[in-house]
């Protein structure tokens, strides 16, 4: 069950935009159907999910909606959607629903949650 503070952000996100609102709500519904046992936190502005160790979070902007990996950088993108430069975390931008298939979010969340386990 989500909490009241994960209630607020969205209630919050729903005011930025009805897209980022319907994204961050899909985005959501997959790390929970992944991982079914998830722990959601609100902090740093967004939602972030941990399932024993923190993999992951999801933030919404203006422009899109991003997909946070902390250890992103030890993450194999055999995809190549993972962006940043930093040297830990990498990120997907999502401008539609549709971005989550396409950029194959499914699929990058248990490598995310690997690469979080290995370091902890």
């Amino acid at each position: 069950m989500a909490t009241k503070s994960v209630q607020s952000l969205l209630e919050d996100i729903r005011l930025l935009g009805e897209g980022q609102y319907e994204i961050v709500t899909a985005v959501r519904a997959l790390v929970r159907k992944e991982f079914p046992q998830v722990a959601e936190e609100v902090k740093y502005g967004g939602i972030l999910f941990a399932s024993e160790v923190q993999f992951c979070g999801v933030f919404a902007y203006k422009e899109h909606v991003s997909v946070e990996f902390g250890r992103g950088a030890s993450i194999c993108d055999e995809f190549g959607h993972l962006e940043g430069a930093g040297k830990g975390r990498r990120h997907l931008k999502l401008r539609s629903q549709a971005d989550i298939k396409s950029k194959h979010l499914a699929q990058y969340l248990p490598l995310a949650l690997e690469a979080s386990r290995a370091s902890a």
